[in-house]
């Protein structure tokens, strides 16, 4: 049902662009409905862990903020695409489960990538460069969800009476200005029209006049224009106002910890743990989460130097969307995956060490193997690697670099 409501609101809000004037209204007003309905796709996901279609979920939870395109300013067409590539990480998964068990689910997979590939194709036809709001137009709603049920957008009250004019400009002239510039034209191709004479209405500069030639001039400087500084003319607007901040999050809901929004705290600790809870982690920045006991899964996304310790997890720890994330395994983990993350150092423990370590569209990724009592190898994770056709398949290999 969340999937539906998105393309509800989707095409709520292309039929708006199509038919209606920019909003006065901000953006995020306009597409919170959409931006809302995009969770409830993610939170059904992380509800579903243990499901035997989680990998199907998770290509759509991926790929399903795509419908955000209405709101990138320059290229949607590019954002999508990498929506779409970041679906393909989960359906090639389900490509090698059931392409030679089930082949509706290979149907599928070919179906709901289409859907993506499709709106690159509208992108580009009719929005190219972003939103192509309409000039003629009524103002469009300040919510999806408030539209007529027809589609279409309702038209504005009648805007107020203009205020009264005021006063004339101090430098008016009362002469046409059609007379003024066909005046201009005429002076300046008469003075073109002098050739070498147009030299003799200059006057000579003596060296006095030099500056190059008089220091004394230098020292004087030129007058410099001290303008007032720039003022946002509407204040209202998303670009001058500040930011929204969120209050941060750190309880338990259901079998889901969440963590969220939490900034500086480096002494965030979960203690009460069951083995069917998940962690879900989630823009946090410049902090620390220690994590006891044994969890099910543990999901960092959209988070920036984060510090994260915990003991053991029977599933898997995912790192989506993140940059400088600082991971130590205490116990045992089985998989650790890295996705669409900048710099990500995992520090494993002795009971770890056969822990599988899956990175996609990821760098600056580390591993630190424990050595002695207190002491650690590091150990880089490829990121360039080569392709060669072998005379049957495609063979790929990480690429080492001398140097």
């Amino acid at each position: 049902q969340p999937s539906m409501n998105n393309l509800i609101a989707t095409t709520a809000m292309v039929k708006c662009i199509g038919d209606g004037e920019d909003p006065s209204t901000e953006m995020a007003d306009l597409l919170r409905p959409l931006s809302d309905q995009i969770q409830e796709v993610q939170y059904f996901r992380e509800k579903n862990r243990g499901s035997s279609l989680f990998n199907h979920l998770s290509a759509v939870s991926e790929s399903i903020p795509a419908l955000g395109w209405v709101a990138v300013c320059q290229k949607p067409g590019p954002y999508v695409k990498e929506m779409n590539d970041a679906a393909m990480f989960y359906t090639n998964r389900v490509l090698k489960d059931y392409k030679d068990t089930d082949p509706r689910h290979v149907e599928w997979v070919r179906s709901y990538l289409n859907i993506w590939t499709e709106l690159q194709t509208y992108i580009k036809e009719h929005h190219t460069t972003g939103l192509a709001w309409s000039k003629t137009g009524p103002v469009a709603p300040p919510s999806l969800f408030g539209a007529p049920s027809d589609g279409t957008c309702p038209r504005p009250p009648p805007p107020p009476p203009p205020p009264p004019p005021g006063p004339p400009p101090v430098f008016m002239d009362n002469s046409p200005k059609s007379d003024d510039t066909a005046a201009q034209h005429s002076a300046l191709f008469a003075q073109l029209n002098q050739g070498e004479a147009i030299t003799k209405g200059l006057k000579h500069v003596s060296d006095k006049q030099k500056t190059h030639k008089n220091p004394n001039l230098r020292s004087q400087g030129g007058r410099t224009h001290q303008g007032s500084p720039a003022k946002c003319q509407n204040p209202s607007s998303s670009a001058c106002a500040p930011a929204k901040k969120h209050s941060p999050v750190l309880e338990l809901e259901g079998k889901k910890w969440r963590v969220e929004h939490q900034e500086q705290s480096h002494d965030l600790v979960i203690e009460e743990t069951e083995l069917r809870q998940v962690v879900y982690v989630f823009s946090c920045s410049n902090s620390t989460l220690q994590i006891k006991g044994k969890v099910n899964s543990i999901i960092v996304d959209n988070c920036k130097k984060l510090g994260l310790v915990f003991d053991n997890v029977v599933g898997i720890v995912e790192i989506i969307n993140s940059r400088d994330i600082q991971l130590q395994v205490m116990g045992k983990v089985p998989i650790i995956s890295i996705n669409k993350t900048e710099g990500c150092h995992v520090y494993l423990s002795k009971d770890s060490l056969d822990c599988e370590i899956v990175s996609a569209k990821s760098s600056e990724m580390n591993v630190l193997v424990p050595e002695g009592e207190d002491d650690y190898r590091e150990f880089p994770i490829p990121e360039q690697f080569k392709t060669v056709w072998d005379g049957s398949s495609l063979v790929t290999e990480p690429t080492k670099i001398a140097g």
